[in-house]
């Protein structure tokens, strides 16, 4: 299986601020899917750590729900771009993102522990609303809560739409121009 690489120097996707960031992308295979389980469990560690559960039921645990999430997202967004995110010759997180006729979903954005706080995601997500400002269209994402990343979304202008649970459906509005929702750096 040939894996579809797309360089930073490409921009791929127009995404110049990722790139600039050293981010380079390519389309999920099925040879990427234990990157992507070790991804999903180091997205649930700290939520697992106090449950008593041996290594070994938590490790089985975690790869149930993050094949059941791999199966849902397929089936429901069967349209979306499915990539990982490399940095040099390392995979460091996923993007999934699937473009409507109405708006733009971003399905799932990642990244490994060690890429957190790099400005890694902040590029993507800026790029992201860019090229949908470019196609008159909205942005929206489901957001945990007590997620970290919540403080970027808001500082890139992205407001909570409904509360659904555990997660806000939050959007990024194209038509309440860029400039004004967010600080240029």
């Amino acid at each position: 299986m040939t894996r579809d690489v797309l360089s930073p120097g490409v921009c791929a996707f127009g995404w110049a601020r990722a790139a600039q960031a050293g981010c380079g992308f390519r389309r999920l295979t099925e040879a990427d899917l234990p990157f992507l389980g070790r991804l999903y469990a180091a997205t649930r560690a700290e939520e697992l750590a106090p449950v008593p559960w041996s290594e070994a039921d938590k490790a089985a645990f975690l790869d149930q729900q993050f094949r059941a999430q791999h199966a849902h997202y397929r089936h429901y967004y069967p349209n979306a771009d499915w990539l990982v995110i490399t940095h040099g010759d390392e995979d460091i997180g996923r993007f999934y993102i699937e473009r409507w006729p109405s708006q733009h979903r971003i399905i799932d954005i990642a990244f490994m522990p060690v890429h957190r706080g790099k400005g890694y995601g902040e590029a993507l997500l800026r790029d992201a609303t860019d090229e949908a400002a470019a196609a008159g269209k909205d942005v929206s994402i489901h957001v945990e809560k007590l997620n970290s990343a919540m403080r970027l979304y808001r500082r890139l202008g992205f407001t909570t739409e409904e509360d659904k649970g555990v997660y806000d459906l939050m959007r990024w509005r194209a038509t309440a121009g860029y400039d004004d929702q967010v600080k240029i750096a």
